[in-house]
């Protein structure tokens, strides 16, 4: 990651699994709410949605993880050189931990997405742990730097460790649309940060910053809180296309409403009390 690309690539992946997430999480939310209680079980629709996104995990994983041992300077699978007798690339090692464990998350979705017998909440707890994991590898990745370089990875981990604590929530709340949403934007927040740090640190024009200025470190501390309103402002806005959209072109909902005009006020209420009863 010692460039601007890469941190632009596993940003771009943590922005669209955040949106993707959002659009999932609204879709489900409807459903469910336009659904009979005695009609809760998923649609092969969802499972379709879970089976690509445990697999695109699963290729994404597998790229970062080649990528960072096959680079021209990577370690190419070697952990330690007998000769020189020294670690070989730990920076490039780590990196790849992050990535087997955000593999290991997508294979827990798809054996648990195709198996009854796996427990519920395996996939996300999974994924719990892979960004837990993220979190740990960079809380002792940023010793030893200049203060800003420091500062600026100590505010990513805000948003892998909230965003480690929601899907933990979520194993034993299922369903709860707030909870899904906020680890949407936790996503989202650190998919931007991530193309923040690279623009600090990896300046594509201008001048370079000064890693050691305290003001900056104030800027980028309120440059954080900045990227965290827009992360909101765009689950909302994302989540509110999705719904109207849904909305606006579902059949059923259309069928619902007319359905609904079309029954004369008695039988509109008889309806509703047999509804009741059930």
């Amino acid at each position: 990651m010692a460039n601007f690309g890469g941190h632009a690539i596993p940003g771009s992946f943590f922005l669209l699994f955040g949106f993707w997430h959002t659009v999932k999480y609204i879709l489900h939310h409807y459903w469910r709410t336009n659904q009979p209680k005695a009609r809760q079980r998923p649609s092969s629709f969802f499972r379709k949605m879970d089976y690509c996104e445990g697999a695109m995990q699963l290729f994404a994983s597998f790229v970062g993880i080649m990528v960072e041992q096959f680079v021209v300077d990577g370690p190419h699978a070697r952990l330690y050189d007998s000769e020189a007798k020294a670690w070989v690339k730990l920076m490039n090692w780590q990196h790849s931990t992050m990535y087997l464990f955000f593999g290991i998350s997508g294979m827990a979705l798809l054996v648990s997405t195709a198996s009854k017998l796996v427990p519920v909440g395996v996939d996300r707890l999974a994924l719990s742990l892979a960004l837990f994991v993220e979190g740990f590898l960079f809380y002792y990745h940023i010793h030893n730097r200049p203060p800003l370089d420091a500062h600026i990875h100590s505010l990513l981990l805000v948003a892998v460790f909230s965003g480690s604590a929601c899907k933990m929530l979520e194993v034993f709340l299922r369903n709860h649309i707030i909870l899904e949403l906020l680890g949407s934007g936790f996503f989202i927040l650190q998919g931007s940060w991530f193309y923040q740090i690279g623009f600090v640190l990896y300046p594509l024009s201008g001048p370079e910053w000064d890693l050691t200025a305290h003001n900056n470190i104030m800027f980028v501390t309120m440059c954080f809180c900045w990227h965290m309103a827009v992360a909101i402002i765009l689950v909302i806005g994302t989540s509110s296309a999705v719904w109207f959209a849904v909305k606006r072109f579902s059949p059923q909902g259309r069928d619902v409403e007319i359905g609904m005009r079309n029954t004369s006020p008695d039988s509109r209420k008889a309806l509703l009390e047999a509804s009741e009863d059930e």
